[in-house]
Formats: structure tokens, C-alpha cells, sequence
């Protein structure tokens, strides 16, 4: 899993950012440590990348900043957060930026390179080529599930990986019901009330993503899940 992952780690505390770096490298990941947004995203400017952790807190650009300008240039790089702060108005904007996941501190280091793993796991499944079936027709839309591209009228819109595995769910289960439970069990591993209420800020940009087309409906059915409608099918 580790082999030739290169971390950026933006972490403005250097005694706990050179630990947190020692450790990543000792398990196999080559880790960048910046003590600053600023510097973070000069580093993820010109060099490469393949795992972003990024501290929320921090001097010059805090880590929400840096983080909507590292998903300016690349939708699909995880990202994880670290926090101090387990306000869930924090959390919630995290992922409405499009994080992979968070962590509050202090924190087992652990359970981070679990976190981790869970989230390269899940990104590598998402970008893997070739798998079959991976690609829809959503009304006017295509869906490519492997490149995490949605496209109509020659238009493309990336995805994030959970954005992307998210609707390969509704696919799925197109015109049927996908059961909240299901769907943070199988993309989030965990159907804890933070992961969830991250699913719905997930299901409002799919929504978003979705309205060119007024035949395809991303409804949500009160306490039990949603429902992709329309005509949907594999390409």
C-alpha cells in the first residue's frame, strides 16, 4: 500500500510534525513536512503527490484555504484533516471541500495510518482502469466510474473519490432505494453521526452535478436513504 505514496504533510507545530513525519516515513510513506499553507501549497505547486495531510490551523494559509486551492488543480488527491477542534460546523466544512476524512486531536498515530489506508484503499479502487461495468448513462450524462469524470454536453465535471463511489451506489441501486445505513457502511465504514451528516453534504453536490438534466432526480426519502431516478443504465 506504501510504495512509492509520497505525503505532503502541512503541520504548523514542528516538534509534532517532525514526529508525525518520522513515523510515516518509518512505515513506508516519503513525507514532505511545511510548517505553513503558504509553504504546503508551493511544495504540492511543483512537486508530486499522492496524499495530502493538512493541519486546519495554521499561520500564513490555514488548511481549509490550502485545501480548496489543492482542489483547484486536483479533484481526486485524498485528503485528510487535522483538527483540534471537533466542532461539527469544522468537520461538515472539511468535507464540503472535499476532504477524504479528518482527525481530531490529540490522536493515536494508529489509528491515522488506519485512516489512511482506508482512504488509499478506497482511492486506488475508484481509479483502477479497465474494470468492467464501471460506466453509466444517466439520461444526457455519462458517468465514468474509473476516471471519476461526470460529462454532458461535452462538459466534464470531476469527481472526489467519495463523490465518485457514492454514485456508483446510486447506480446501482438505480430507481430503488439506497438505505443510509448501506451506503456508510460500504463508502465510509462507519455510520457514526459525523460520517453521516457528511454523506448528505456528498448528496447535495451530486444533486448540483445532476440538475442539467431534468430527467434524472437525486431524491432523498425522509429517514431511510435516497433514490436515483430516471433512465439509467451500464455503458
Amino acid at each position: 500500500m506504501t510504495k512509492n505514496i509520497h505525503v505532503l504533510l502541512a503541520e504548523d507545530d514542528k516538534n509534532f510534525g517532525e514526529m508525525l513525519r518520522t513515523y510515516l516515513e518509518a512505515k513506508g510513506y516519503t513525507t514532505k513536512l511545511c510548517t505553513d499553507g503558504e509553504q504546503a501549497l508551493e511544495e504540492f505547486n511543483t512537486g508530486m503527490y499522492h496524499f495530502c495531510i493538512f493541519d486546519v490551523m495554521m499561520p500564513v494559509k490555514d488548511g481549509f484555504t490550502l485545501a480548496r486551492e489543492v482542489r483547484k488543480k486536483d479533484k481526486k488527491i485524498p485528503i485528510l484533516f487535522l483538527t483540534a477542534r471537533s466542532l461539527s460546523e469544522d468537520i461538515l466544512k472539511g468535507f464540503q471541500l472535499g476532504a477524504d476524512d479528518y482527525i481530531t486531536k490529540p490522536f493515536n498515530m494508529e489509528v491515522l495510518l488506519m485512516r489512511m489506508n482506508a482512504v488509499l484503499r478506497r482511492a486506488g479502487s475508484a481509479s483502477r482502469q479497465g474494470d468492467p461495468g464501471k460506466a453509466y448513462r444517466l439520461g444526457n450524462y455519462i458517468f465514468d466510474h474509473n476516471r471519476q469524470v461526470l460529462t454532458i454536453n461535452n462538459k466534464e465535471q470531476k469527481l472526489t473519490s467519495k463523490e465518485s463511489e457514492l454514485l456508483k451506489l446510486l447506480c446501482e441501486n438505480a430507481n430503488n432505494l439506497l438505505d443510509r445505513g448501506q451506503a456508510l457502511r460500504e463508502i465510509w465504514h462507519d455510520d457514526s453521526y459525523f460520517n453521516a451528516r457528511s454523506m448528505d453534504v456528498y448528496i447535495t453536490k451530486l444533486r448540483k452535478y445532476l440538475r442539467e438534466d431534468e430527467r434524472v432526480g437525486l431524491l432523498n426519502v425522509h429517514g431511510t436513504g435516497f433514490k436515483l431516478v430516471g433512465k439509467i443504465e451500464m455503458v
